[in-house]
């Protein structure tokens, strides 16, 4: 395995790529989104680095991108004492890094797709079959790049990836099993609307509604192929539920699966027999793209 990090451009932001070569590729390339509320993350926690190396073991060439985040304005709202409350961790450390709202980081994910197209190759892969995938926010992106991409009539990623993904505004009302499933969790891994507002907001300021934020509820024709893998205990379930539904009635090949036992976040704990699984899910979707 081989890895190299790539600073570039794209909306007046830097930000970096980080790319995974594998010892014996198989040809499909993936460019890939860590979550964290559009907030948090970078290249080297566990649900980038880990998950993207997993990958690399199994022949996927991997482009993990390091975008821009958004502002930290909403913490007070998350964080109402100022300190993350009782059953959360700790906050990881904050990027030092220019920040900047919607639509920065969903144009660099469109970057980083066309910088793959032209490197494919370098990387042991082939230029037709780069997917674009992510997890939460990233995941987000990944469906936000999936309609830019679309919308221009250039190349097209050969399929999504999205896993635990956030694609609505206003996130589909729970059912009585999963709200007894969310009942004993800590209330930050619960994503309460007031929560969800505030990432909103935070994100995309007054342009919430706009396709490119949250595709839900817009046109999704014409997407390529789409793996939803959601998990179990988790708020978020009912948006990747309820846009599988949306891909399906507009005639786009989807498989959504829901990864037993796992609450959100799970691909940060890669050991764990369901981030096994799900990075096996992914490698398989990919390859066959």
């Amino acid at each position: 395995m081989k890895l190299d990090d790539i600073g570039l451009e794209a909306a007046g932001h830097a930000f970096r790529l980080r790319t995974y070569q594998p010892a014996e590729p198989d040809g499909p390339v993936l460019v890939w989104m860590h979550g964290g509320a559009f907030m948090f993350g970078d290249l080297d926690m566990p649900e980038a680095d880990q998950v993207a190396r997993r990958l690399c073991e199994r022949g996927v060439a991997v482009v993990s991108v390091d975008y821009t985040l958004a502002p930290l304005d909403a913490l007070p709202e998350l964080l109402p004492a100022g300190e993350p409350g009782p059953g959360m961790p700790p906050l990881p450390p904050l990027s030092q890094a220019p920040r900047a709202r919607f639509p920065v980081a969903s144009l660099q994910i469109v970057a980083a797709f066309g910088w793959a197209v032209d490197n494919a190759k370098s990387l042991g892969g082939d230029p037709r079959r780069i997917s674009v995938g992510g997890a939460s926010a990233g995941a987000n992106l990944a469906a936000s790049a999936g309609l830019r991409l679309r919308d221009r009539g250039a190349e097209r990623p050969a399929a999504l990836a999205l896993v635990y993904p956030v694609l609505h505004n206003e996130v589909p009302a729970v059912d009585d099993e999963l709200a007894a499933m969310l009942a004993p969790l800590p209330p930050f891994l619960t994503f309460p609307p007031s929560s969800m507002a505030a990432i909103n907001r935070n994100y995309a300021g007054d342009a919430v509604t706009d396709p490119y934020v949250y595709p839900a509820g817009h046109d999704v024709r014409g997407l390529p192929p789409t793996l939803i893998v959601n998990a179990e205990a988790d708020r978020l379930r009912m948006s990747g539920e309820a846009f599988a539904a949306e891909l399906a009635r507009a005639g786009v090949d989807t498989s959504v699966v829901r990864e037993r036992g796992t609450s959100h976040g799970y691909l940060n704990e890669v050991d764990h027999p369901a981030a096994r699984r799900t990075i096996d899910r992914l490698a398989t979707w990919i390859t066959a793209a």
